[in-house]
């Protein structure tokens, strides 16, 4: 039986944004080498919207921007560690996998997913921005002196 072990609101929060944002293959992948505990649903995978806000400038004023298709359900293991998950989109299996995570996270094997799961989301993550800002980067225009030669 595993144990609840606490966790700081911080690093809960960093890990639940790594998860939500994890590809299913990641998640599926994990799951497949660890040996998941049994759980029981509180909710079960459910998808709806959710109003997306913004700022104008990003500083300015906020309005809605739209709304955006999110899944959300929680588990608890039968240790009693709790997990939820909220993932965009409406993959069910995500929501579930990030759910487990969660909840592992907040046990003593919160080592191991870390090293398993947590780490590599991560690294994956990191390089998908970094490919993107590459590809942004060969994209821009430097219009300081693209007015400088049309004035030439």
């Amino acid at each position: 039986m595993l144990q609840v072990v606490d966790k700081s609101a911080a690093e809960r929060r960093e890990w639940m944004g790594l998860l939500s944002r994890a590809p299913r293959e990641l998640l599926e992948a994990w799951a497949g080498r660890a040996k998941a505990p049994a759980y029981a649903w509180l909710r079960r995978p459910e998808s709806g919207l959710a109003m997306v806000r913004a700022r104008a400038g990003g500083s300015g004023g906020k309005f809605n921007l739209g709304e955006m298709t999110i899944t959300r359900c929680a588990l608890r293991l039968e240790g009693g560690a709790s997990g939820v998950a909220y993932v965009q989109g409406r993959d069910h299996r995500k929501a579930e996998l990030a759910a487990l995570a969660d909840a592992l996270l907040q046990t003593p094997a919160a080592a191991r997913v870390k090293a398993e799961l947590i780490a590599p989301v991560r690294s994956h993550l990191e390089a998908h921005a970094a490919r993107m800002q590459r590809k942004a980067q060969a994209t821009r225009v430097d219009f300081f002196t693209l007015a400088r030669e049309a004035g030439e």
